[in-house]
C-alpha cells in the first residue's frame, strides 16, 4: 500500500463540520458561563482529590509501565506522576470521575461534561510545558466550555444509552475536537480528529447496569480523554479523515449504533450547557437521586424530632422521573460500590437510617448493615408524568423527587418534595459557597497547609487565577 495518503472530495458529515467549526472559530462571550467554569473547574480537581483517598482508583493510576517518567510530561494533581499527555488524559480523567462527586448535564442522554478536563488539562499543561504556545487557565476554561457545549447539545435530544451505548461516546468526541484545536491542527486535521472518534468502537453500558455494574464506569472517561488525546495526535500526523463516519449507509455510525436515525439538535453551539450545568455539591450520588436524597435528609431530621427511626418505616414512596426509574430504581443485591451509588433505594436508605451519605458510605463495611437492604425492600418507585415533563422542559430542567414515609403504625410523614436540587443553576447562590466549602475540604485531604493557602488563595482570586499559566498551577498542584 502507498505510504502516501491521499485527500478525500467527499464532503464531511454536517455534524461534524459543525463541531469543528464551533471550535475554531466560536468566540465565548459570556460572563456567565466563564464564572461557571471557574466554579467547575476548582470544583472537579476537588473531587479528584477525594478519589486519591481510594486505592481502588490510585491502583489504576500512574504510567502504563511502572517507573517510566516524562522530563516535560504532565504533571497528576494530587500526585508525583509526570507523564505522557495520553497517559496524563486517562490520570486525570480517572480520579476526577472516580467518585461520582463531578458535574451533569440531564437531558435524553445524561453525563458528565467535567470529564473532558482530564484531556483540556493534560493538553494545556504538556503543551506548555513543550512548545511556545504557554496556556493560562483561561484557555483551559474557555476549552471547558466548548467540551461542555458539544457534549451537552447533541445529548439534549440524542439518547445513546436507549441504543445501549454509554455516554463516555460524548467526552471522546468533544475532548477529541478541543484538544485537536488546543494541538493547533488545521481544519482538515480537526474534522479527521472528529470523524476517528466517530469510528471508534464504542463502549457499551454494560458496566452502569445489573447484573454487571462495576467499577469500570469509575474509569470508562478517563479512558475516553485519554482516546481523545491519542486521536488528535495521529489526526496531525496527517492521518486521513472519514467524511461521512456518521452518515454512511450500513457502514457509518448511524446505521450501525444509531438505529439509522441521524442526531437531532435542540440548539446550535454556544455556552448554553457551562451556564446550566448541574454541580453535586451535597452527596456523592449518581443526579437522578440528589433531590431524593436531599428529601431524606429532611425527613431523617423529622423522625428525630418525633422521636421515630428507620426501624418503625413500614413503606418508604418516592414520587419520582422517568429517567430515575430507568436508570437507578434497583431492587436485589448490589454487589460493589459502583452498584450502590447508582440505586436510589440505596442512597435513600442511608440517609434515613444514619442521616448523612458519604463516598463511605457505598464501601462493603457500611452495606454490611442488615438495616440498609432492609429499608430498600420497603421503598418503592413512583413515576409522575408532571416530574417527567419538567426534567425534559429546557426553561425548568426540574429533577424532581418527592418522598412519604408511612410507619407501622399507620401514621404518614411526608410527602417532602424537592424539585431542584442544591447544585442546579435556580440555587447557584446557595450553592457556591457551600461548593468552595467542599473544595476546601478536598485539599486538605492532600496538602499541607501552607501549601493550601496558596492554592486557595489563588484559585478563588478569579481575575489573578484567568491569567495563571497553566504549567504553574499544575506546578502548585503536584506533590
Amino acid at each position: 500500500m502507498s505510504s502516501a495518503i491521499t485527500k478525500s472530495h467527499q464532503p464531511y458529515d454536517q455534524e461534524i463540520i459543525d463541531i469543528v467549526d464551533y471550535v475554531i472559530d466560536y468566540t465565548i462571550s459570556s460572563p456567565v458561563a466563564y464564572e461557571t467554569a471557574w466554579n467547575c473547574l476548582i470544583d472537579t480537581l476537588g473531587c479528584g482529590f477525594e478519589a486519591l483517598e481510594y486505592q481502588a482508583c490510585t491502583k489504576l493510576m500512574g504510567p502504563v509501565v511502572p517507573g517510566l517518567s516524562l522530563t516535560n510530561g504532565v504533571k497528576v494533581p494530587g500526585t508525583k506522576y509526570v507523564l505522557d499527555p495520553v497517559q496524563g488524559a486517562f490520570n486525570i480523567g480517572t480520579m476526577i470521575r472516580w467518585l461520582d462527586f463531578n458535574d451533569t448535564w440531564l437531558a435524553a442522554e445524561w453525563g458528565h461534561p467535567s470529564d473532558n478536563l482530564g484531556a483540556i488539562l493534560a493538553t494545556a499543561d504538556w503543551l506548555s510545558r513543550t512548545t511556545d504556545k504557554k496556556f493560562t487557565i483561561k484557555d483551559v476554561l474557555t476549552a471547558m466550555i466548548k467540551a461542555h457545549e458539544i457534549q451537552g447539545c447533541i445529548a439534549l435530544e440524542n439518547s445513546f444509552n436507549k441504543v445501549g451505548l454509554d455516554h463516555v461516546i460524548l467526552v471522546k468526541v468533544a475532548s477529541t475536537a478541543v484538544v485537536a484545536q488546543m494541538m493547533a491542527l488545521t481544519r482538515d486535521q480537526i474534522l479527521a480528529a472528529v470523524s476517528l472518534a466517530w469510528l471508534d468502537g464504542q463502549s457499551l453500558r454494560t458496566y452502569r447496569h445489573f447484573p454487571n455494574a462495576g467499577s469500570r464506569k469509575s474509569w470508562a472517561a478517563g479512558d475516553a480523554t485519554s482516546r481523545a488525546v491519542r486521536l488528535a495526535l495521529m489526526a496531525k500526523t496527517g492521518e486521513m479523515g472519514y467524511p461521512s463516519a456518521l452518515t454512511a449507509k450500513t457502514w457509518g455510525f448511524y446505521d450501525v449504533s444509531f438505529k439509522g436515525n441521524a442526531f437531532k439538535f435542540q440548539r446550535p453551539y454556544g455556552s448554553y450547557v457551562m451556564e446550566n450545568i448541574l454541580f453535586k455539591i451535597s452527596f456523592p450520588a449518581e443526579f437522578h437521586s440528589q433531590t431524593a436524597v436531599e428529601a431524606a435528609m429532611s425527613l431523617h431530621a423529622a423522625m428525630g424530632a418525633a422521636g421515630r427511626t428507620a426501624t418503625d418505616i413500614k413503606k418508604v414512596t418516592i414520587r419520582t422521573h422517568e429517567a430515575c426509574i430507568r436508570i437507578i430504581d434497583k431492587k436485589g443485591p448490589l454487589n460493589n460500590p459502583a452498584d450502590r451509588d447508582h440505586g436510589i433505594q440505596y442512597m435513600v436508605a442511608v440517609p434515613l437510617i444514619f442521616g448523612r451519605l458519604t463516598a463511605r458510605d457505598y464501601e462493603d463495611n457500611i452495606a454490611a448493615d442488615s438495616r440498609i437492604d432492609a429499608l430498600r425492600e420497603k421503598i418503592i418507585c413512583v413515576e409522575d408524568s408532571t416530574f417527567t415533563a419538567d426534567y425534559h422542559d429546557p426553561s425548568k430542567r426540574s429533577i424532581a423527587n418527592a418522598l412519604t414515609i408511612e410507619f407501622s403504625d399507620g401514621t404518614i410523614l411526608g410527602e417532602e418534595i424537592v424539585e431542584y436540587p442544591l447544585g442546579h443553576a435556580r440555587r447557584r447562590s446557595e450553592g457556591i459557597p457551600l461548593l468552595i466549602e467542599k473544595y476546601t475540604s478536598n485539599l486538605a485531604r492532600i496538602f499541607d497547609g501552607p501549601t493550601q493557602a496558596k492554592i486557595l488563595a489563588l484559585s478563588l482570586d478569579y481575575q489573578a487565577f484567568m491569567t495563571t499559566p497553566v504549567d504553574d498551577f499544575m506546578d502548585l498542584m503536584a506533590l
